[in-house]
């Protein structure tokens, strides 16, 4: 049997906390069982970063992510990408901007020759970038670009729910009217090919939500779930996938409703958000659908406020790296 390709891990923001929960991960490998990866980064930042945490972290820099599979099991192997200077945690500096960038692209270069079994993207922290020229909206859209992926659908994963925000960093104003029949019908398409494909479940359920409260109440609350959500599900059943919807968001999500289905569709932000991380705020893991290759990210930010402390929590990069490690096997 062949050994899996070892997970690309990202820089991430190097003031923020993606070192601290990069070497946390490996520090707790065995414990969490988490698979095989390498970091793209500052080997000498993360050495610095250790000490200074008070972490037992061998680093070993390697020529080839192949190399990392020798490694893993003694040391933290890291791909060594130096910074431009010296950084202090919770204190970002733009002149990091173009090493994350970096970091970011190459990930991605390895995965599409199949060098690697995933990208797993430590939090940036997208004013820092835009002060660098960074020329994107964030990490989805540039990995897309990258990648010429022209639809992609962000889901979040936590233990017993998959959320997709139809819409996403918009106002509630702006989503509503953004929301359109085709928008739905593509996500839905696209969550519900990821779900056979990445999460092997052969007959995949969609819970579409309504919009408005009670999900319009025959349009008394507005007519979107009408217009425009009701005609997506008929246009996804037709297309063969089980959806259901569109239902009353503010009954979808007890322990009942979420035994009904795989993954649900939501019309905007909060509301695919607010559900996942109240059931597992430090768990939670974003998955980019719709890319030639396995992407997923812890579902938090750079918590500045936490760099270096050694207060930072793993457990959400622990589970984008496991969840990663399954895809990528599914896809093996």
């Amino acid at each position: 049997m062949s050994v899996p390709p070892p997970l690309a891990v990202t820089m991430g923001e190097p003031a923020g906390i993606g070192g601290d929960i990069a070497l946390a991960a490996w520090v707790s490998r065995e414990r969490s069982k988490s698979p095989c990866f390498f970091v793209i980064d500052d080997a000498d930042r993360l050495r610095r970063l250790a000490v200074r945490l008070g972490m037992d972290v061998p680093i070993t820099t390697i020529d080839q992510p192949e190399n990392a599979i020798a490694h893993f099991a003694a040391a933290l192997p890291v791909l060594h990408r130096p910074l431009a200077k010296a950084v202090e945690p919770g204190q970002p500096d733009p002149i990091t901007g173009t090493a994350v960038t970096s970091s970011i692209a190459e990930a991605v270069r390895l995965a599409m020759d199949k060098r690697v079994g995933a990208v797993v993207t430590n939090p940036i922290h997208k004013a820092v970038l835009y002060a660098a020229g960074f020329a994107f909206p964030g990490h989805t859209e540039y990995l897309a670009a990258l990648a010429g992926a022209s639809k992609v659908v962000m889901m979040l994963v936590a233990d017993g729910l998959r959320v997709v925000p139809v819409t996403i960093h918009v106002s509630l104003v702006d989503a509503v009217a953004k929301l359109t029949t085709a928008l739905i019908v593509d996500q839905g398409r696209l969550t519900a090919a990821a779900l056979v494909t990445d999460f092997g479940i052969p007959a995949p359920r969609l819970a579409v939500a309504g919009v408005n409260p009670h999900a319009g109440e025959d349009g008394a609350m507005g007519r979107e779930d009408i217009d425009v959500v009701a005609p997506a599900v008929a246009a996804l059943r037709a297309a063969g996938i089980d959806a259901a919807g569109p239902l009353p968001a503010d009954t979808m999500f007890h322990p009942a409703a979420r035994a009904l289905y795989d993954a649900a569709l939501c019309m905007y932000h909060d509301q695919a958000l607010i559900p996942l991380k109240t059931l597992d705020f430090f768990g939670g893991v974003n998955v980019t659908l719709g890319l030639p290759f396995i992407r997923t990210s812890p579902d938090h930010g750079t918590a500045f406020e936490l760099a270096g402390t050694g207060k930072a929590k793993p457990d959400s990069l622990i589970a984008a790296l496991k969840l990663a490690g399954e895809m990528a096997a599914r896809r093996g």
